[in-house]
C-alpha cells in the first residue's frame, strides 16, 4: 500500500468524457517528506514514514525536532506510515501527486464531521413512536422500549441509543482519480470524502 497525506480543500464538479457532470472532491496531496524508513532488520517490518504540512518549531517537542533534523527538513504536523512502495525510498525524498495516475482508483481515509450528542432519530434514523394520538406526549422522537424488565434486567451492549455521533475514522474505497494538477499539488477524486474542509486525509493506493 502506497499513498500520500493530504488536506481536503472542498467539493466541485467537472465534466467527464461522456459529458456528464460529476461531483468531485479537491484534495491538496503532498508534498510529503520521507521522514523515516522502517526495515525488517531493525523494526521487524518494511514501511516508510511520510510527513506532511509545516508547523512552527516552537510547537514541536525536542524529540520530534531531532527526528526531523535527521532528514534536514522543517517540523511537520502529520505523520503516517505506508508500505509497499514500488520504488525504494530514502530519507529526505519528497513525494508529490505524481505518485497517482489519472483514471486509477484509490481509497481515502478521513475523520467524519463531529455532530455532538444526538438523539436516535438523528443518529440512527429512528422514526419515533408513531402518531401523537392515544395519550402520546412528546414521544415523536423518542427511542421507545430498550429491553425487558425482569429478564434480562439489563440493557444489552450495542443497543442503539442517543449519544455522541460523528468524529470517527472513515474509509471511502474505490474513488476514481479524475484529474491531477501537479503544479498545485492537487488531486481531484470522484465522489465525497469524509471530514470538513482543511481536515487531514490519507490517500491510499493498493499496488
Amino acid at each position: 500500500m502506497s499513498g500520500l497525506l493530504g488536506k481536503k480543500i472542498g467539493m466541485t464538479s467537472i465534466y467527464d468524457e461522456q459529458g456528464r457532470n460529476v461531483p468531485c472532491t479537491v484534495i491538496e496531496a503532498g508534498p510529503c517528506v520521507v521522514s523515516q524508513v522502517r526495515t525488517k532488520e531493525v523494526d521487524g517490518y518494511e514501511a516508510i514514514q511520510l510527513a506532511f504540512e509545516d508547523k512552527k518549531e516552537k510547537h514541536t517537542s525536542k524529540a520530534m525536532k531531532g527526528h526531523f533534523d535527521k532528514v534536514k527538513t522543517t517540523p511537520k504536523r502529520y505523520l503516517a506510515e505506508f508500505s509497499r512502495f514500488e520504488e525504494k525510498k530514502d530519507f529526505g525524498d519528497i513525494l508529490t501527486v505524481e505518485v497517482f495516475n489519472e483514471g486509477e482508483f484509490i481509497d481515502v481515509v478521513g475523520t467524519s464531521k463531529g455532530k455532538g450528542f444526538q438523539g436516535v432519530v438523528k443518529r440512527y434514523n429512528f422514526r419515533g413512536v408513531n402518531d401523537a394520538t392515544h395519550g402520546q406526549h412528546n414521544r415523536l422522537r423518542a427511542p421507545g422500549s430498550i429491553g425487558a424488565s425482569s429478564y434480562p434486567s439489563r440493557v444489552f451492549k450495542g443497543m442503539r441509543m442517543a449519544g455522541r455521533t460523528g468524529g470517527n475514522r472513515v474509509k471511502i474505497t474505490n474513488l476514481q482519480v479524475m484529474k491531477i494538477i501537479p503544479e498545485k499539488n492537487v488531486v481531484v477524486v470522484k465522489g465525497a470524502v469524509p471530514g470538513p474542509n482543511n481536515s487531514l486525509v490519507i490517500l491510499e493506493r493498493w499496488n
